[in-house]
């Protein structure tokens, strides 16, 4: 495939930092649209989701340095190819400060919790489906092997160097997979906002979504780097796939309390 989408004299642009740039400026549009029909601030939520960004890049690139303080500090130049780095543990960690940043922020401006988290919903779903085109085009998070018309096969050297993956082997496009997937996922949660039964299950049915993708694609994904359980059943993504079907499941049950009749009534 393609690692680098374009040069601009000696500088390279990696197409998964590109796709990955096109998504959250998508994203960020669609959030607009998604406030206004959850009735919240455009402008607080742009900030939420610019705040939240800048956290998760910034957090998952300091675990990095940290786990990897004894290279740098001899080989300081390779902080540069920290960008190229993309690893389930990283992803992780940067969501979770993403998501404590972003419930800091929403609650000193006032923001309803559950009225935000389904104005962000379809815009995180449209944001993991270009994430995930650019994982194909680098090759991060590769597939299996497959006999199948539709596989793809790497032959650049930079993909191999970059994300590890094997050379002239036909794979499975496990990134497509997941690709369409959550783009699915958020257009049918941007029509759902609108008629959502109560606030939260936009936000809801993306965790359970998400999960579902996570889970079922994670099959077609080489399972090098990414953790084995019960006997290699499993892998760590899985896990995490299943608890957020868990929580997501949790989310939509019906909250009848007087604290989530007061939010819908001023949400």
């Amino acid at each position: 495939m393609y690692p680098v989408l374009f040069h601009l004299g000696s500088i390279l642009i990696p197409s998964y930092g590109a796709m990955a740039a096109v998504g959250v400026l998508l994203a960020l549009l669609l959030t607009q649209r998604t406030a206004r029909s959850a009735g919240l601030d455009g402008r607080k939520a742009w900030n939420l989701c610019v705040i939240a960004l800048f956290t998760a890049l910034a957090g998952s690139r300091l675990l990095l340095l940290v786990f990897n303080w004894t290279d740098l500090r001899l080989h300081p130049m390779w902080i540069l190819g920290l960008a190229m780095i993309h690893h389930p543990l990283l992803t992780g960690f940067g969501a979770l400060a993403a998501v404590a940043a972003a419930i800091l922020y929403g609650r000193r401006q006032r923001m309803p919790l559950w009225n935000t988290a389904d104005a962000l919903a379809a815009p995180l779903a449209l944001g993991l489906a270009f994430e995930q085109v650019g994982a194909l085009l680098a090759g991060s998070g590769y597939g299996t092997e497959t006999a199948a018309r539709w596989a793809v096969t790497f032959n650049q050297p930079l993909a191999a160097l970059w994300s590890g993956a094997p050379l002239g082997v036909a794979l499975h496009p496990v990134q497509a997979y997941a690709a369409l997937a959550f783009l699915t996922l958020s257009i049918f949660l941007l029509f759902w906002l609108p008629v959502r039964r109560q606030q939260g299950d936009v936000f809801g049915l993306l965790l359970l979504g998400a999960g579902v993708a996570v889970f079922s694609t994670e099959f077609w994904r080489d399972p090098e780097g990414r953790g084995a359980l019960l006997g290699g059943a499993l892998d760590g993504p899985q896990i995490a796939a299943a608890a957020l079907v868990v929580v997501g499941g949790l989310v939509l049950l019906e909250r009848n309390g007087p604290k989530a009749k007061n939010e819908a009534a001023h949400g």
